[in-house]
């Protein structure tokens, strides 16, 4: 059976708040993709650990679980790879390619770097009273250690590694983390749940609590701690994109936080 869509839906941009409504009335979308897509990337990212942890315990490691979460920017991209290959298959349902997740850029006159520069200096200082806040409210004792504080500490990994570590990984994540939570999951969870503060709930908890699988540790404290740290900036995140429908700009708004992650929690050879 063929779905009849009016011709005017396809003639707006493609990941448009209407055109995306038209498809969701069509059938062409379910929630299924937005739901799976929100989750995969926590998922993946604690099977990434788990597998590396498998690796390093059949090589005789000590601690294969906690050293393992050091190789995290290498197994966040597969993670990344796992996101792509699904949204691409949910896309086509659509009738959409992942290009058209991204929409205009407008590079001229350095337009959308400018741009982006100018949302990360909106958005960082709230992902950093969320981490001073949450670890004020559950870690006032200084004797108590959070159990990923590790991750930060100096360590070594082997040289390939270390490379990705530093010049791959953010480049692939960021573009990424933003098309899955932003340009895909939010504007479809509110074209398939007809409310938008249910896409912003539902989009926003698993995005900041994605921060705390990296690494994961089964600590209710750690997790919550994690979690409400990253979730102010990843609000305003979303606000800025819902008004502005712009992907661009976010992404190399999220790149100066991703440098910054991988420079902190640097490996050396």
């Amino acid at each position: 059976m063929t779905v009849e869509i009016p011709a005017k839906a396809w003639k707006a941009e493609l990941n448009a708040q209407p055109a995306i409504e038209t498809r969701a009335n069509a059938g062409l979308i379910s929630l299924a993709g937005p739901i799976l897509l929100i989750v995969l990337r926590s998922v993946m990212m604690i099977l990434g650990q788990a597998a590396t942890c498998g690796i390093l315990y059949l090589r005789h490691d000590p601690s294969p679980w906690h050293n393992a979460a050091y190789y995290w920017k290498v197994y966040a991209n597969v993670a990344d790879l796992a996101c792509l290959i699904a949204m691409r298959y949910f896309l086509h349902r659509e009738g959409l390619r992942l290009r058209d997740l991204v929409g205009p850029i407008r590079l001229r006159f350095g337009r959308d770097i400018f741009l982006g520069l100018g949302y990360f200096l909106i958005a960082f200082p709230f992902f950093m009273v969320g981490a001073i806040l949450a670890q004020r409210w559950l870690y006032r004792n200084p004797a108590i250690t959070m159990p990923g504080a590790y991750i930060v500490s100096p360590h070594t990994l082997p040289a390939w590694a270390v490379v990705w570590s530093l010049f791959v990984w953010y480049l692939v994540w960021s573009p990424t983390e933003e098309a899955t939570y932003q340009a895909y999951a939010l504007p479809r969870m509110r074209a398939l749940t007809g409310k938008t503060w249910l896409a912003f709930v539902a989009v926003s908890f698993w995005w900041a609590a994605q921060h705390a699988t990296f690494p994961f540790f089964l600590d209710a404290r750690y997790l919550l701690c994690r979690t409400l740290s990253f979730l102010p900036g990843v609000l305003v995140m979303m606000f800025i994109y819902w008004r502005t429908r712009r992907l661009i700009p976010l992404i190399i708004a999220h790149w100066p936080m991703d440098i910054a992650a991988a420079i902190m929690t640097r490996p050396h050879f």
